[in-house]
């Protein structure tokens, strides 16, 4: 398929299958079940965006394009800064950042480090990852708003939710120049598909934790 329309197929694709985690925050604001401790989804935050960064991180000496390195390498200076306004934020609820320590991988980032080509890692990351934390975050911002926390919907209105719209845009482009032939389009596809698969299912769980469905991405 000729890579602009692959792209836009993939994200119709996308869309379809993060529909059902997009979801489940909204149904749960309509159904007056947003609750979660505020501190304790701020630090769930946390532990995304530092992950995120690593992850990027991670990625960019193990990959050999050097424009792809680049995205990699904005997006890990990127969530850093999220890690730190969300870190300040905590500051002001009375939680000590300073003391927080990143768990370990969970299963769906030990899929993503373990990705090996760079169409794979364009889909997962900038394209795949970014959208749902764009998603899940816009319903983050409504649960903060019912509750009056202006300065945290603030954070993600001007800062966090447009560096995700910019992650997932820089990927679209760099998908339509990689991903050029079946096999890579095919894999890209599959790559989409895993990571929502095993997002979807470690969001039910967190969500079960945490009393609500309405928490941040990263």
């Amino acid at each position: 398929m000729e890579p602009t329309a692959f792209v836009q197929v993939l994200e119709a694709f996308k869309a379809e299958r993060l529909a059902p985690i997009v979801g489940a925050g909204q149904t749960a604001l309509a159904e007056g079940a947003g609750g979660g401790d505020p501190t304790e989804l701020l630090r769930v935050a946390l532990v995304n965006e530092i992950s995120v960064a690593e992850l990027a991180a991670v990625w960019i000496p193990r990959t050999p394009e050097v424009d792809v390195k680049i995205a990699f390498a904005r997006q890990a200076g990127d969530e850093a800064g999220h890690f730190q306004l969300v870190a300040q934020r905590l500051a002001a609820l009375g939680f000590d950042a300073a003391a927080f320590v990143p768990p370990p991988d969970n299963a769906l980032f030990a899929y993503l480090k373990g990705l090996e080509t760079t169409v794979e890692r364009i889909a997962a990351g900038l394209v795949t990852l970014e959208s749902i934390a764009y998603g899940v975050n816009e319903n983050f911002m409504a649960l903060c708003a019912s509750r009056g926390d202006d300065a945290t919907v603030r954070i993600y209105r001007d800062y966090i939710q447009p560096d995700e719209r910019a992650h997932q845009q820089l990927g679209q482009s760099l998908l339509a120049k990689y991903a050029t032939t079946p096999d890579s389009q095919t894999l890209a596809r599959a790559t989409v598909a895993r990571v929502l698969e095993i997002a979807t299912a470690a969001r039910a769980q967190a969500a079960a934790k945490l009393g609500t469905a309405c928490f941040p991405g990263c």
